[in-house]
C-alpha cells in the first residue's frame, strides 16, 4: 500500500484518532503542574481541541465537563450541572422564541422590503440597505436565519437588475487564472451542512475556457467591460450580507452567543459586577456596529465597483434602465405583502415592548423600572420569559364580540401567535449547550485557581501598553475564530484574559469587551461562520474573493473596536480605573492559589 493511500485512510478516521489519542498526549499535564489546576487545565486543553477540530460534536464537547470535573476532583456534579442553565440561558432563549415568532409571521421579510426601498436601488445604496436590513435583523434573530432569508431577496434584486448569471458570466469571458485551483480548489474548503446550487469547481467550468483573443469591435468590448462590473457588483451583494450579519450580532446581548458567555463568566468571576446588562451593552456595541458598518459598506462598495458618480448624478442609459426595472420589482414585492395584519402587528408591538423593557430595566444612566422591584431580584432573564411567555396564548387573529353572539359562525380553532412546536423546531438547543459548558469550563477555572495560575505567568504581558494590548487581543481572537466556533474561541480565551487584566492591574473590562467582539469578526474564510458558508455556498464566490475583502473588513473591524473602547467605552465602563468588584475574586483566587502552593510544599 504506497502513502497516498495510507494517508487517504488515516484522513477519513483523523477525527477518531484526534479523540482517541488527544487524551493521551495531554496526561503530563496532570502529573507535572500543580494538581487541581493541572487536572482542570487538562480537561480545558481537552475541550479546547474537540472543539478546534471537530472531533466531537461541540454540544458533545461541551458536556464533558459533568463528566471529567467530578472524576477528576476539580467539582462535584451539584455545582457543574446547574451551570449549563443560568439566566444567562433564559434570557438567549427568549431571544430565540422572539425570532421564531417574527420569522413565523414574515415580519422580517417586510422589514427587508421596506428598507430597501427606501435606500434605492442604484448598486451602492442598495449594498447599504442590504448591510443595514442584515444588521438590523441579526440583532434580533440568528446571523444564520438572517443570511438565508437575506440572499434570496439579494439574488431576486440582482436578476433584476443584470438579467440571468450564466447569461452575464458568459458576456464576461474572464480568463481563468492558473492559481485558482489553489485559491479555490474542491479539496481545500470544508462548508457547514449547507445548500448550494453549485460548486466553485462547477462555477470555473461554467466560465468556459480562455479567450484566445478579443475582438476589435468596441460594442463587444464595451459589454465585457460593463459584464465585468456587473459581476462584481453581484459578488458585492452576496459578501455584504454575511458580513453585516456577523457585524449587527454584536450590538444587542441576545445577538450572539459570545455576548452571553461574557455576561456569565463576569457573573462567575465578579459577582458583584453589574456594569453590563442589555441597555448598557446595546448603548456601547450599537454605536460600534454603526460606525463598523459604515466603513465596510465604504470598502465593500468601492472593491465592488458601487461608488461611482452614479450615486449623484442621474443618467439614461442602459443601467438606469435595469435600476428601473429592480425598483418595481421591490415595490411589488411589497405590495404583494398587503398591509399589515393582526398578528404582525401584535408581534411588532410585543418585539417593540420587548426591546424597550430590556433597554430601561437598568439603563445606569438613569434609573429604570427595575427600581420599583426588589433589588437584584429581577433581571434581563425575566423580563425577556415574561414578554415570550405572553406569545403562547396571545391570538393570532383580532378578537371578535359578533363571533360569540353569532351561532352560525365557523368555529375555526384558537391560534396563537406562537406554538410551541414551532419554537421547539426554532431553537438550536446545542448552542445552549455550549454556552452551559461555557460557564461549567469557566465555574472549573474558578474554583481550581488555575486561571490564577496562569494569570501568574502571563505577567510580563504587562509592559504592552494597555491600548495595544487591546488591539493585540482583538486581532488575535479575530484570526483564531477564522478556524473555529467564536463561541468555542471566547470560552478558552476569556478566563485568560480576564486574569491578564486582574494581574497588570487595568479594568477586565478593557479587555475582555474586545475580545468579545473580536470572535464575531471572522470575515476572510467560508468556514468562519455559517454565514460566510452561506453565501459560499451559492457557487457564485471564489475563496480569494472573501479573502480579498475579508482581510480588510478584519483590519476595520479591529481599528473600530479600538476607537470604541477608548473613546467612549471609557466614559460608559469607567476603564480608567480598577473597579472595587475585581478586588475581591483577585485576593480570593489569590489566597486559593497560595494555599494550593503551600499544601504541595508540605507533602
Amino acid at each position: 500500500m504506497n502513502l497516498s493511500a495510507v494517508s487517504k485512510k488515516l484522513w477519513c478516521v483523523h477525527k477518531l484518532l484526534i479523540l482517541l489519542l488527544t487524551p493521551l498526549l495531554l496526561l503530563p499535564l496532570v502529573f507535572t503542574l500543580p494538581e487541581k489546576e493541572g487536572r482542570c487545565l487538562y480537561v480545558v486543553v481537552l475541550m479546547a481541541v474537540y472543539w478546534c477540530t471537530e472531533a466531537l460534536p461541540l454540544a458533545v464537547t461541551a458536556m464533558l465537563p459533568v463528566c471529567l470535573f467530578p472524576t477528576l476532583g476539580i467539582l462535584p456534579s451539584k455545582k457543574v450541572c446547574p451551570q449549563y442553565f443560568l439566566e444567562t440561558n433564559f434570557l438567549f432563549l427568549s431571544g430565540l422564541v422572539m425570532a421564531s415568532s417574527i420569522e413565523e409571521w414574515g415580519l422580517h421579510r417586510r422589514i427587508a422590503l421596506k428598507v430597501l426601498t427606501i435606500v434605492g436601488v442604484k448598486p451602492a445604496w442598495l449594498i447599504l440597505g442590504m448591510m443595514l436590513t442584515s444588521s438590523f435583523l441579526s440583532m434580533w434573530l440568528s446571523n444564520t436565519a438572517t443570511t438565508a432569508m437575506m440572499l434570496p431577496i439579494a439574488t431576486a434584486i440582482l436578476e433584476s437588475l443584470f438579467g440571468d448569471l450564466e447569461t452575464l458570466k458568459e458576456k464576461c469571458k474572464v480568463h481563468q487564472e492558473p492559481d485558482n485551483e489553489v485559491l479555490n480548489g474542491p479539496s481545500s474548503v470544508k462548508l457547514h451542512s449547507l445548500p448550494s446550487e453549485h460548486t466553485e469547481k462547477q462555477m470555473l467550468s461554467i466560465e468556459g475556457p480562455d479567450v484566445e483573443e478579443q475582438s476589435d469591435q468596441r460594442s463587444e468590448e464595451e459589454i465585457r467591460t460593463e459584464s465585468a462590473y456587473q459581476m462584481k457588483v453581484w459578488k458585492g451583494f452576496l459578501i455584504c450580507i454575511p458580513y453585516a450579519a456577523s457585524i449587527g450580532g454584536t450590538a444587542t446581548l441576545t445577538g450572539t452567543a459570545p455576548n452571553l458567555i461574557l455576561i456569565g463568566q463576569l457573573k462567575s468571576y465578579f459577582p458583584d459586577c453589574d456594569a453590563i446588562n442589555f441597555g448598557s451593552w446595546f448603548a456601547f456595541a450599537f454605536p460600534l456596529m454603526l460606525v463598523f458598518l459604515f466603513v465596510g459598506w465604504l470598502w465593500i462598495a468601492f472593491l465592488h465597483g458601487g461608488l461611482n458618480t452614479r450615486l449623484c448624478f442621474t443618467r439614461t442609459d442602459h443601467r438606469a434602465a435595469a435600476e428601473a426595472r429592480a425598483k418595481a420589482m421591490i415595490e411589488d414585492d411589497y405590495k404583494k405583502l398587503g398591509p399589515i395584519n393582526f398578528a404582525e402587528g401584535a408581534i411588532s408591538f410585543f418585539f417593540v415592548l420587548f426591546a424597550v423593557l430590556l433597554f430601561t430595566r437598568d439603563p445606569k444612566f438613569v434609573p429604570g423600572w427595575s427600581v420599583f422591584f426588589k433589588k437584584g431580584y429581577v433581571s434581563d432573564a425575566v423580563t425577556g420569559v415574561i414578554i415570550v411567555s405572553i406569545l403562547f396564548f396571545f391570538p393570532s387573529k383580532k378578537p371578535s364580540l359578533s363571533w360569540w353572539l353569532d351561532p352560525q359562525a365557523s368555529n375555526t380553532p384558537y391560534v396563537p401567535l406562537l406554538s410551541w412546536k414551532k419554537a421547539q423546531d426554532s431553537v438550536p438547543w446545542n448552542i445552549i449547550l455550549l454556552l452551559g459548558g461555557g460557564f461549567a469550563m469557566a465555574k472549573g477555572c474558578e474554583e481550581s485557581g488555575l486561571a490564577s495560575w496562569i494569570g501568574g505567568h502571563l505577567q510580563p504581558l504587562a509592559e504592552v501598553p494597555p491600548a495595544a494590548a487591546v488591539m493585540l487581543i482583538t486581532a488575535f481572537l479575530a484570526c483564531f475564530t477564522e478556524f473555529a466556533s467564536n463561541t468555542a474561541t471566547i470560552i478558552i480565551f476569556l478566563p485568560v484574559i480576564a486574569e491578564l487584566a486582574i494581574h497588570v492591574s487595568i479594568n477586565p473590562l478593557y479587555f475582555m469587551i474586545p475580545a468579545t467582539v473580536g470572535c464575531s469578526y471572522a470575515f476572510m474564510l467560508p468556514v468562519s461562520t455559517p454565514p460566510n458558508s452561506i453565501a459560499f455556498a451559492s457557487g457564485h464566490l471564489m475563496v480569494k474573493d472573501m479573502v480579498k475583502t475579508g482581510v480588510v473588513m478584519n483590519l476595520l473591524g479591529i481599528l473600530c473596536v479600538s476607537l470604541a473602547m477608548n473613546t467612549w467605552g471609557v466614559a460608559m465602563f469607567d476603564l480608567n480605573s480598577f473597579p472595587e468588584w475585581a478586588h475581591p475574586i483577585n485576593k480570593t483566587l489569590t489566597d486559593v492559589h497560595l494555599s494550593h502552593l503551600a499544601l504541595n510544599a508540605t507533602l
